[in-house]
């Protein structure tokens, strides 16, 4: 699955700033969940969720 870095930093900016700024600067702005999804697992992201809020 495909997900836009922008969704990723939306949701990690209300949580975790400096965890933003680091996605942001680090990962590409489509993100394949299988590549990065032990980031995404550390940074406690549901790629399903993610994929569900860039969607409202």
């Amino acid at each position: 699955m495909i997900i836009f870095r922008i969704v990723v930093v939306t949701v990690l900016r209300e949580r975790q700033h400096v965890r933003a700024a680091f996605v942001e600067r680090e990962l590409p702005e489509h993100i394949d969940t299988s590549e990065h999804g032990g980031l995404l697992a550390m940074l406690h992201l549901e790629p399903a969720a993610s994929a569900r809020r860039a969607s409202l």
